[in-house]
């Protein structure tokens, strides 16, 4: 599976209901049994069981941030972005990492998008870094 936004984030970044620089969201990481299904998988809840756990992850996933939505009019795109996310100290295998809108509520929490790391990705009482682009997270051209 490649890198994918689902279906539910661009009807909500559309209708205003998600709001990248303000909102609170998170990414969280997922096991390699995980298929994604960009019509199906709206919320939180439709993809939490295949939530990773380990020594130095919490539940849910750690909330981004120094967050920013950019304009750029030269090259005709807009581009958000976060600071490098990293659990410290960790034990973790994860295949994919998911971001999320948290309302607090597992059912009411939409999901943006699901990023494919090619294979399983693992730490052994170490840092588990996700490095975003330097371009961005994500970017509408």
């Amino acid at each position: 599976m490649a890198s994918v936004l689902l279906n539910g984030f661009k009807k909500r970044i559309m209708d205003g209901s998600i709001d990248l620089d303000t909102d609170t969201i998170k990414v969280a990481l997922l096991g390699g049994t995980y298929v994604a299904d960009v019509d199906g998988h709206t919320f939180w809840s439709d993809v939490k069981a295949s939530e990773v756990s380990g020594t130095g992850y919490v539940s849910g996933g750690q909330a981004l941030a120094s967050k920013v939505v950019t304009q750029d009019n030269t090259a005709d795109k807009a581009s958000f972005d976060a600071a490098d996310v990293t659990w410290s100290a960790s034990t973790i295998t994860a295949r994919y990492a998911v971001l999320y809108k948290d309302t607090g509520t597992a059912t009411t929490s939409p999901l943006i998008c699901c990023f494919d790391f090619g294979a399983d990705k693992s730490s052994s009482n170490g840092d588990f870094t996700i490095q975003w682009n330097a371009g961005g997270i994500l970017t509408l051209t």
